[in-house]
């Protein structure tokens, strides 16, 4: 038996695929969480279904899943192209920067100004630490992989600075910043803590899908990040896509670090450095570079992300163990999702070459 690559993928393998990778993630996880003293079947329910039966679970589902859904997105924008960027955490914590150096300079701003100023600010934020990487890419060549990802802990490194310096609050001498003003706060949802962010989240999923699935451009995209020597071979500018989805990519990051801070936090914090970025690069991976891909894993990793703690409380469950479900269905996707491409063959034998009479 062989691997050979197929000429054409049936529409139902990709979601079967998923399938069964979620179905190996289950039999693979069961075994730390009956040494770590649970039954899987209890602990799969408490981190999967227990969140979306109550009001309140559902809500602090959709608020974890709030900045997963900008930072997903960035990822996805740029992957798609064939520009990875690894740096949507330094993105984001440098929109978040952005936006608090505008509440604090400006603190007395009416909602009506404040609210598109301090969200413009985080966007332009994540554009500022995004376009060095993409500049390096452009004109030298130079593997974006690796300046986004170098720029990461330079964000967090300074995110701390100014925590532990010009920013600290001066009434409660913790590394946080003082509070934004009032104008700055994101409005609240159905009365929960669920915030405006999440109905920006959202429309931006409907505009980049239309954009992938309905125009000229999401064509070329395609073409860019499928096969960019075709690409550019047919008239596409594959370097000047890049560029642009390389910028865009950060303004959505930067857009998610705005939103968690003027609408979660309402002052910035050392706790903002969580891994919201690199889990953006989980995000779009499963999601399969679309938006509504996205949206699903978004939705998904929240609601482990809340099943986690629950399970944690109600279980005795170590809280790691939600990161260790988040990891093995990574790599269990990854793994699903690229074998899908190819299909097995049986071998043919060599025909044996015919005996040649000897001599003698």
């Amino acid at each position: 038996m062989r691997f050979v690559l197929r000429s054409r993928e049936p529409r139902w393998l990709a979601p079967a695929s998923v399938g069964v990778a979620v179905l190996l993630t289950l039999l693979l996880t069961a075994g730390p969480i009956r040494m770590a003293g649970s039954a899987p079947v209890a602990a799969f329910e408490r981190y999967v279904v227990t969140p979306l039966t109550t009001p309140n679970g559902l809500a602090e589902v959709l608020l974890a899943a709030t900045p997963l859904l900008f930072t997903g997105l960035a990822v996805a924008i740029a992957f798609r192209v064939g520009y990875y960027n690894i740096g949507a955490e330094g993105q984001f914590l440098a929109g978040a920067m952005a936006t608090t150096a505008v509440a604090l300079s400006l603190p007395d701003l009416p909602t009506v100004a404040a609210l598109p100023v301090g969200l413009v600010a985080g966007a332009l934020g994540g554009v500022a630490w995004a376009f060095l990487p993409a500049f390096l890419r452009r004109r030298a060549g130079i593997d974006e992989v690796v300046t986004t990802l170098l720029l990461n802990p330079v964000a967090v490194l300074l995110l701390q600075g100014l925590l532990n310096g010009p920013w600290r609050n001066p009434e409660t001498g913790f590394p946080d910043s003082e509070r934004f003003g009032s104008g700055y706060e994101l409005p609240s949802l159905f009365g929960t803590r669920v915030h405006a962010g999440l109905l920006l989240g959202l429309v931006l999923v409907a505009v980049i899908a239309v954009v992938l699935l309905a125009t000229p451009l999401g064509v070329r995209l395609r073409a860019a990040g499928q096969s960019p020597s075709a690409a550019e071979f047919s008239g596409v500018p594959v370097g000047l896509l890049q560029w642009r989805s390389a910028l865009v990519s950060g303004a959505l990051a930067g857009l998610g670090g705005a939103s968690q801070v003027m609408g979660v936090q309402h002052q910035l914090t050392g706790s903002l450095a969580a891994g919201y970025g690199y889990t953006g690069v989980v995000v779009a991976t499963l999601g399969g570079l679309s938006a509504l891909g996205v949206l699903a894993v978004a939705l998904l990793l929240g609601d482990v992300q809340v099943g986690a703690q629950n399970a944690s409380i109600r279980l005795q469950l170590p809280s790691q163990m939600g990161g260790v479900l988040t990891s093995v269905l990574l790599l269990t996707v990854v793994a699903a999702l690229s074998v899908r491409h190819y299909r097995l063959v049986r071998r043919t034998p060599r025909s044996a070459e015919p005996l040649r009479a000897g001599g003698g």
